[in-house]
């Protein structure tokens, strides 16, 4: 299918340059099953089912990683050999997972983009399911890390597919507030499996994580297959209901572009049964296997790989912390297991906090800025609000840092990891609405492209935090972390500055152009 030659990449027209008044961004058709003209009601329930999902993926995920000791004397014994066993063996059950959930996106998202999204929900949810109970009776080291492994694979869809649904459902002047309820959700599914796991594991076996988790993916699963429809919709761009206005000459071009206007008579409702299809059409003519590898060539894009860099710079930090609390905490501190699993309490009130900031709060800064700019919305509007991690993320790190290596008190270590994990919804939210905004039509691919390359480095870095801690000390590492997180997010000035011009340019080079460009199929009216 022949591809447009004009892209708004994400510069639009969101504020009536008269009236001042919202425009709705993608522009709704006059289909009453199109997303975008749902009941808020029924969008709110999607959401939160989506979000309870994410929030039951990392749970599944992290949650047993404080019982690790637990399930190394189960498939090693009691012995002089359980540290080694531990460092090399057991701790493959949650790098092999995370690692999963990031790179098994090349699988699950292409078929979400090209089939819809209810199809790859309902399959992933199953095997989530089946993993779960897998893991819980797993008997042998192989047996459970297998488990782990398609379990990792399994969360991945959920994980990356959500935003794509979120967005499929709400406006762009909405897009920041619903988005930062997904990655809260991310981020507490890891602090809340951490301290339920650690309770649980006080009076029972590790196993009973797994039930518990069997028991919640369970109703979620029956919920995703009986109320959960398919979100994906073909927007028809007409040919006589777009048109683009230059703002000044050699800017770049902003999109005032409507869809389905009037272009048909009103559908009908689809009634519920049709609406749990599992199965409804195609939704782009783009080969799997262009989908597949788009994502890997999109981290040539600068707004792609600094959003790219902020998660991982992210993940390193949460990867750091949750591989060593466990030690810190008992060696310094005298805590108990469950005691240190408490300690992320403080992740999930970070968490929370963090919903206003980097939700609402964006959405409240880029709207101001778009009135200033005459009612024309650039991606990088959303930027200002990442000075709020540009402090709190090296303050974390510190704040942790030091706490451990000067044997301050240990409320000093648990404000860092709360800091860090607000410091991660804050900012990865910002950073997944960021590319969302510029890339819209290819939002899946650009979010795998996060979603692998973090998983990747937070993989790599595990192997080596022990070592890292033991050489350098508490300070020293956890100093070299604030540095470069810093560092990442000082980008925020350049891009604020000369991101809408950078992503303009580079959208031009022929590389991008042959591999990156998308259909006129995937176009959404942004």
């Amino acid at each position: 299918m022949e591809k447009p030659s004009t892209r708004s990449l994400g510069t639009v027209q969101l504020r009536h340059e008269v009236t001042n008044e919202v425009i709705l961004v993608p522009t709704p058709s006059n289909n009453p099953n199109d997303p975008l003209n749902w009941s808020n009601a029924r969008k709110y329930y999607i959401l939160g089912l989506v979000s309870f999902g994410i929030f039951l993926v990392n749970f599944a995920a992290v949650g047993p990683s404080v019982a690790l000791v637990s399930i190394a004397i189960s498939f090693f014994g009691n012995g002089p050999h359980l540290a080694n066993d531990i460092s090399s063996k057991a701790s493959y059950f949650q790098t092999a997972a995370a690692l999963m959930i990031g790179v098994g996106n090349l699988f699950w998202v292409p078929l979400a983009i090209k089939y819809g999204k209810r199809p790859v929900y309902v399959l992933s949810f199953v095997v989530f399911l089946v993993s779960c109970i897998w893991c819980g009776v797993a008997e042998s080291f192989g047996s459970e890390l297998a488990a782990r492994i398609i379990l990792g694979t399994a969360c991945g869809a959920p994980e990356i597919v959500a935003p794509l649904t979120l967005t499929d459902m709400f406006f762009l002047h909405q897009r920041g507030t619903v988005m930062v309820i997904y990655t809260c959700a991310l981020s507490c599914g890891v602090g809340a499996g951490v301290v339920i796991s650690g309770l649980i594991t006080i009076h029972n076996s590790w196993r009973v994580i797994y039930w518990l988790c069997v028991a919640l993916v369970g109703a979620t699963t029956m919920l995703v297959i009986f109320t959960f429809p398919e979100t994906s919709y073909k927007r028809q761009i007409t040919a006589n209901a777009t048109h683009h206005v230059e703002a000044v000459e050699d800017s770049p071009k902003i999109s005032e572009t409507k869809v389905e206007e009037n272009v048909a008579p009103v559908p009908q409702r689809q009634s519920y049964t049709q609406s749990l299809r599992i199965f409804t059409t195609t939704y782009t003519d783009e080969s799997l296997f262009k989908l597949a590898v788009r994502p890997v060539f999109a981290l040539a894009l600068p707004a792609v790989f600094w959003a790219t860099l902020i998660s991982s710079v992210t993940i390193g930090m949460i990867v750091v912390i949750s591989a060593n609390f466990s030690t810190a905490f008992s060696a310094i501190y005298g805590f108990e297991t469950w005691q240190s699993g408490l300690t992320f309490i403080a992740s999930i009130i970070g968490s929370l906090v963090a919903i206003f900031v980097g939700g609402h709060f964006t959405d409240f800064i880029a709207d101001k800025l778009t009135l200033r700019n005459g009612g024309i919305r650039t991606p990088e509007m959303r930027l200002p609000a990442l000075l709020v991690s540009l402090i709190s993320s090296p303050l974390a790190c510190i704040l942790y840092g030091v706490g451990c290596g000067k044997k301050l008190h240990w409320i000093c270590a648990v404000f860092g990891i709360g800091l860090v994990n607000f410091t991660t919804v804050q900012s990865t939210n910002i950073a997944i609405v960021y590319i969302l905004d510029s890339y819209h039509p290819i939002g899946g691919e650009v979010i795998v492209t996060q979603s692998v390359f973090k998983a990747l480095f937070g993989f790599v870095l595990s192997f080596y935090v022990d070592q890292w801690i033991d050489e350098s000390g508490y300070i020293r590492t956890f100093g070299t972390l604030a540095g470069i997180s810093a560092a990442v997010f000082a980008c925020v000035i350049p891009f604020y500055f000369w991101g809408n011009q950078l992503r303009h340019k580079t959208w031009q080079w022929n590389f991008v152009k042959q591999l990156l460009h998308w259909n006129v199929d995937r176009e959404v009216g942004e």
